[in-house]
Formats: C-alpha cells, sequence, structure tokens
C-alpha cells in the first residue's frame, strides 16, 4: 500500500524519500524552524502576527491615555515608555507620532496582511484543495523567514534612541525624506523603510506561491467552480499583492534614495530651520499616488481573506448552500478589479483637478456594488437557516455587521465634496477602523476558531470564545462609533493634545474631551478581552480536549485528512472531487451535509 501511495503523488513530491509520510523522524530544527510543511508554516504566520497584534494594541492605549487625559502623569505611560519618552509619567508629542505610526503599520501590514493571507492561504489552499502542500516549500519557508525579518525590524525601530519613525503609517515626505524634521526621521524611519522592502519581499515570494498551487495543484474533479469561496478569495487577493506591493517597493527605495543619496523624487524648494536645502523638482504628491496605488489595493488584501473565510463559516453553520455562489465569485473579482481604479480617493485634498476627482468618486462609489453582493448574499444565506452559533459564527456575523456599518461611512467618504470637509478628522479614521480593522480582525478570530481543531487538533472552550466575541465586538464599537462625532466636531487626526480648542468652542471642545475618555475606557476593555482569547488559545493547544475529525460536520476536503498531522496531509491516495462545496441540506438528501468527496447518487443533479 504504501508503495502505491508512493507512486500516486511522485510527480508531487520528488523529496518524498527524506520524510516518508512520518516513517523518519524530523529533528527540532527541520519540524519546528526550517519547516516546509505548508500547515506549520501557518502557524508560525499566526503566532508571529498574534505578537505583533499585541505590541501594536499595547501603542494604542499608551496614546489613547494621552488623548484621554492630556498631560496627566501615568504610571502606566512611564512604566512602559521610561523617563525618554514619557517625562514625568506625560508621553513627549514626538513619540505620540511615533506610537501612532508604529501602531498603523503593524495592524494594516503584520496583523491583518501577515495573519489573514499568511496564516489562512497557507493552512488552507493545499488542504481544500486536495493538494500535498504548496507548490513550492522552500519559498513558502522563505516567506516566512523574511516576514519574520521584517517583524524584528520593526519592533527595534521602536528602541532606537531617536524614536521610532514619526511620519504616520503613510510615511508621507516631507517628513519621512528628511532625516532632519523630526526625531523619528532618522535612524527609526530607515528601519521602518527596509524593514518594509522585506516584508513586501515576503508577501510577493508568499502570492506566486497561492497563484500557482491554486492553478495547479487542485486535485482530480477539483474545477474552478468547484473552489470554496475561501480560495477564491486567497486568490484573487495573492494577484492583487502581486499586482499592488512592487508600487509601494518603488515608492520606499525612492524615498531610500531621497534619504540616503541626495535624489531629489520627493522634495523640492524645502526650507528646514531658516536654511534653504538645495533639492527641486521633486514632487510629494508623487509619493501618495505611489503609496495609495498600493494602499487602496491593500484595504481588498486584508478584506478579501476575512470575506472568503466568512463565507465557509457562515454556510457551514447555517447548514445552508452559500446564497448566490456564482455572484459571490463574481463579486471578488470585481472588487478584485475596482480596488485598482479608486485610489485616488485618499487624495482629494492634494489639489486634484475636480474633474480627475469625479471620476475617482464614480469608481469608488461603484466598488460598493459588488461589496453589497457580498453583504445580501450572506443575509439571505442567514436567512431560515438552522444557525449553530459556534464563536466561529459569530465573529463571523459580526464581520457582516461591521463590514455594513463601516462601509455606510465609506459612501460619505468616497464623495470628494464631502471628504474635503471631513478629510484628516476622526470621522476617517473611524471610518477605516470600522469596515477594514474590525472587519479584517473579526474575520481572522472567527477563522481561528473554526479551523483551530484542523491546526491543533483540539477544541477551543466555546463558553470562553463567547464571552470573548461579546467583550470585543462592544468594545470595538464603543471605540470606534464616538469616533465619528469627535471626527464631525472637527478633531483633526494625529494631534497630541485637542486643548487648545478650548479657546474658540467650548461646547464641541467638551464634548470631544468627554468621548476621548469613553473611546479609552472601551478601548482598554476591549483590549482586557483579547487576555480570553490569548489564554483560550494557548490552553486548548495543550489541555483542550481532543477534536473529532468533522467537528463542523463540514463538507470541505481539509476535514477529510486525518486528525493527526501527516506529510503530503492523505495518507495514500488523494481524495476526488465529485460535487461544490455547499451541499448542506440537500432536498431529497437524509443527511444535511454532504461532503465534497462523495460521488453524485443516480439520478442526483449537481448543484
Amino acid at each position: 500500500m504504501a508503495a502505491v501511495a508512493h507512486e500516486a503523488h511522485g510527480h508531487h513530491d520528488a523529496h518524498g524519500h527524506d520524510h516518508d509520510h512520518g516513517h523518519h523522524e524530523e529533528s527540532f530544527v527541520s519540524k519546528y524552524i526550517f519547516s516546509q510543511d505548508h500547515k506549520m508554516i501557518g502557524k508560525q504566520f499566526l503566532m508571529t502576527a498574534v505578537f505583533m497584534g499585541l505590541v501594536a494594541m499595547l501603542l494604542s492605549i499608551l496614546f489613547r491615555i494621552q488623548l484621554a487625559w492630556p498631560g496627566e502623569s501615568s504610571d502606566f505611560l512611564s512604566f512602559f515608555l521610561g523617563e525618554t519618552w514619557a517625562p514625568g509619567g506625560v508621553l513627549k508629542e514626538d513619540m505620540y507620532l511615533g506610537l501612532v505610526t508604529i501602531h498603523g503599520t503593524i495592524m494594516v501590514f503584520f496583523l491583518l496582511t501577515g495573519g489573514l493571507s499568511g496564516t489562512f492561504s497557507n493552512l488552507l489552499i493545499p488542504l481544500q484543495l486536495g493538494a500535498r502542500d504548496m507548490a513550492s516549500g522552500f519559498l513558502n519557508m522563505l516567506s516566512y523567514w523574511f516576514f519574520f525579518l521584517s517583524s524584528i525590524l520593526m519592533l527595534t525601530s521602536l528602541f532606537v534612541e531617536s524614536g521610532p519613525a514619526m511620519a504616520g503609517w503613510t510615511i508621507y515626505p516631507p517628513l519621512s525624506a528628511l532625516p532632519q524634521a523630526v526625531s523619528g526621521s532618522g535612524m527609526g524611519m530607515t528601519l521602518w523603510l527596509f524593514s518594509m522592502a522585506i516584508f513586501i519581499a515576503s508577501s510577493l515570494i508568499g502570492s506566486l506561491n497561492y497563484i500557482v498551487t491554486v492553478l495547479n495543484l487542485r486535485t482530480k474533479g477539483m474545477s474552478m467552480t468547484r473552489m470554496p469561496l475561501t480560495i477564491w478569495a486567497f486568490f484573487v487577493t495573492a494577484i492583487l499583492g502581486v499586482l499592488s506591493f512592487p508600487v509601494l517597493l518603488s515608492a520606499a527605495l525612492l524615498l531610500i534614495m531621497d534619504r540616503l543619496a541626495g535624489t531629489s523624487f520627493y522634495l523640492s524648494d524645502i526650507i528646514v530651520g531658516g536654511e534653504m536645502l538645495t533639492n527641486h523638482g521633486g514632487s510629494p504628491i508623487l509619493f501618495q499616488h505611489l503609496f495609495w496605488f498600493l494602499g487602496h489595493p491593500e484595504v481588498y488584501i486584508v478584506l478579501l481573506p476575512a470575506l472568503g473565510l466568512s463565507s465557509e463559516i457562515i454556510s457551514t453553520n447555517s447548514r445552508k448552500p452559500i446564497f448566490g455562489y456564482r455572484a459571490m465569485i463574481g463579486s471578488i473579482l470585481a472588487i478584485g478589479f475596482l480596488s485598482f481604479i479608486v485610489w485616488g480617493h485618499h487624495m482629494f485634498v492634494t489639489g486634484m483637478n475636480p474633474f480627475l476627482g469625479s471620476v475617482f468618486v464614480f469608481t469608488t462609489l461603484l466598488i460598493a456594488i459588488p461589496s453589497a453582493v457580498k453583504v445580501f448574499n450572506y443575509l439571505t444565506t442567514l436567512w431560515k437557516g438552522s444557525l449553530v452559533l459556534t464563536p466561529a459564527m459569530l465573529f463571523a456575523v459580526g464581520l457582516v455587521s461591521t463590514f455594513i456599518t463601516g462601509g455606510v461611512t465609506g459612501i460619505i467618504l468616497a464623495d470628494s465634496a464631502l471628504d474635503i470637509t471631513i478629510h484628516d478628522t476622526y470621522f476617517v479614521v473611524a471610518h477605516f477602523h470600522i469596515v477594514m480593522g474590525m472587519s479584517a480582525v473579526f474575520g481572522m478570530f472567527g477563522g481561528v476558531y473554526h479551523w483551530f481543531p484542523k491546526m491543533y487538533g483540539k477544541m477551543m472552550n466555546t463558553r470562553l470564545g463567547y464571552a470573548h466575541f461579546w467583550i470585543t465586538i462592544v468594545g470595538a464599537y464603543g471605540v470606534f462609533f464616538p469616533m465619528h462625532f469627535v471626527g464631525l466636531a472637527g478633531a483633526p487626526r494625529r494631534y497630541y493634545d485637542y486643548s487648545v480648542y478650548n479657546e474658540f468652542d467650548t461646547g464641541s471642545y467638551d464634548m470631544m474631551m468627554d468621548l476621548n475618555v469613553i473611546i479609552t475606557i472601551f478601548a482598554i476593555i476591549a483590549a482586557l478581552g483579547q487576555i480570553l482569547f490569548l489564554f483560550n488559545f494557548f490552553y486548548s493547544i495543550y489541555r483542550g480536549p481532543k477534536a473529532p475529525q468533522n467537528p463542523w460536520n463540514s463538507n470541505t476536503l481539509e476535514w477529510t485528512t486525518p486528525v493527526e498531522h501527516v506529510h503530503g496531509n492523505w495518507p495514500g491516495e488523494l481524495p476526488t472531487v465529485h460535487r461544490w462545496p455547499y451541499d448542506y441540506s440537500k432536498p431529497g438528501s437524509d443527511v444535511d451535509f454532504i461532503p465534497q468527496i462523495v460521488p453524485l447518487a443516480e439520478g442526483e443533479e449537481e448543484h
């Protein structure tokens, strides 16, 4: 039998002889450090991303304390930042910018991009397509280690004497291009740029691997229209990454040259501290074009995997087929295409030609259509389903909620006439944290709760999962809902202290200060709620009850593999696929789920 199995995947697995299906014990180093097994690499991405997310969350609590109680001494701040950055327990102005910058960078790139695409593309693409592993195990390993290295560099920048990068996560020049501009424009900024360059390399290697795997390694019978929506989402996400990340790399390289080689790509006619610089001819607007050409697809690089995961979770736990499977694929493709022609809506205030602005308004409003298709299809799938409210399902439904509430404010911001008045206020911060931050984080939590049995062979505690969900959704809405009003009152973002407002508008000032206190308290509650998740996660890995093979009665292929991990995913032959992945509660069938590997019965029609 073993010989037959070996023949069956000989062409997939040229290095099959060194680890012959777990007969050969691997060393600690080859198993955990230089692992080329996609399941292990997915876990490595998850652990790293969760750690980075915790750091970013701590940073946000530090600067929220300053916003709620400006100028008041705090032992919490002096404990974490020391006398250099929080003299007498009061946060320094420039470090405030540094915290905001690193918080944003880590959340967008390291937690959401690395945590969602890195973890779940790696875990699920081979398992749901019936492949032995990724197309290239070695490149897969490399993509993780580049990610790890860039994480280390980003964290190191927090400990540099002159402070981390302080130009906001979008690092607009000239602030980021002139080492003498703020203290964080020195070494911290250089580390930021090199960290991002390595991160982009990691993302590109990973994305190419995912694309090739989806196109070439599907098992017998797994046509593109039988793939789960999760895989469609990861596939389009990887394509977006390959097309857009190189643009950010070029933007970063030109910025590195402006900083270190005396070029003037982004600099022109600047006076710093009374001294006229020799740079002329460059344009900081060029940087914004390059940055947002990545920056907007990036929103969907973060969102699409979360939407893909929730499609799978909602369908499985509604015990119903996903509504409008082909429309869902179409909307994923449409979102992918449109995300490349909307970047100018970040730049309505840059002096852009109003006609060009109106074109971007049109394309931005257009992207609401495929997004709405997804929302309606989720709601229709939930409608009259036999809902099984697992923690994963709650997070997936939470994602639908935040996607709607965050999307509504997006329509306001998409309109240039309205955007000009609320641009760069807390309204924008509130909008993208709900629609991108919360939705993606909810998708990620849902994915962890749902696929944890597949990753670790154990079950997580449901009650802790429920508590975690309710604290998180109440805390997160408590933070970002009031923020809209702070923004409408005119509070610009990235300001260190709003007490200056007291001089000309006492009414708004009082409201702003009160809301900032409320927001900070909710932020602290939400942060403490994540301790439940961490405890549940690590406790369940070691002490959780052993998982059954198919805990959620799911149809997709990953639940046909044994609970114990084997090299090559399936012992023996690869499964053959006979149907689409959403045959739940099929009319005329005795059982409420029919896995993809079950052949069609006599006279049974495929969906």
